[in-house]
């Protein structure tokens, strides 16, 4: 379903600073899987995340989705198939707009916009469904503004916002590190329910050992731009924290930390 192809990306081209750090990187995810990705700081996590968003160029080889070449492809038109979470709670909505008004946003991303009114009040109980699902009584708040949520709220509302149109790729960029033990947890909790109903193949960074073994189907390890511990199934199921520890303690110890 997406596949990196021999991609290679510099960073400060040109200056004495210039480095590489996808060097003919290669990588692939099937359809339906949910992928956690973790590994150290500077080990290409968010770069990679960034370059299937198309946020970052790539200097060589190819980025394919769904067979098709999306190297050349602008972000906003790959956003019409892959949605994003961000770890900044701030970034998945918008603080002025109430929550019933950012729902309704996200409900007409792909239609044409004429001088009709931007919300449709005979949506409104299919948004309150949608964010029953949350459990955190945001049903019972759509007039007000998403900037007045806490960031749990708002994670949890941008992860609706981002499932509400039919995309084919959810990425999570870290998008449990900002907030609180309780919230992360149901922040993950809700991911996990809307990834399954919707059977939507997933990418998530994060740096939360646990939620990486608990969750998903796939873990991958990075580090300076290569995956040094790729695990799915039976194989990941099985994996302990211990063991996971152990791997992120031998490369830190190449790495002279």
């Amino acid at each position: 379903m997406l596949k990196l192809d021999h991609v290679t990306k510099k960073f400060h081209i040109g200056t004495p600073d210039e480095t590489t750090l996808f060097n003919q990187f290669s990588f692939e995810v099937e359809k339906g899987e949910f992928v956690s990705i973790v590994g150290s700081n500077g080990s290409g996590k968010t770069t990679l995340l960034n370059i299937i968003c198309g946020s970052l160029p790539i200097e060589g080889g190819h980025v394919l989705f769904q067979g098709k070449d999306i190297t050349r492809m602008p972000e906003f038109k790959r956003a019409d198939k892959i949605g994003r979470v961000f770890q900044d709670p701030n970034k998945g909505t918008c603080d002025e707009l109430t929550i019933l008004e950012n729902m309704a946003l996200a409900d007409n991303k792909h239609k044409a916009f004429g001088l009709a009114r931007g919300v449709n009040k005979r949506r409104t109980d299919y948004y309150r469904t949608l964010l029953e699902t949350c459990g955190m009584g945001l049903e019972d708040r759509l007039n007000v503004k998403a900037g007045t949520l806490s960031g749990g709220q708002r994670q949890a509302l941008a992860l609706i916002l981002a499932n509400m149109t039919d995309i084919e790729l959810l990425i999570l960029d870290e998008h449990t590190a900002a907030l609180d033990p309780k919230s992360s947890e149901t922040v993950m909790q809700i991911t996990d329910k809307i990834v399954k109903e919707k059977q939507v193949t997933s990418l998530m960074v994060t740096h939360n050992l646990r939620f990486a073994l608990e969750y998903g189907t796939r873990l991958v390890m990075m580090h300076e731009g290569r995956c040094v511990l790729d695990v799915r199934g039976e194989e990941k199921q099985k994996l302990e924290i211990d063991a996971l520890l152990k791997v992120f303690n031998e490369i830190s110890v190449e790495c002279g930390n």
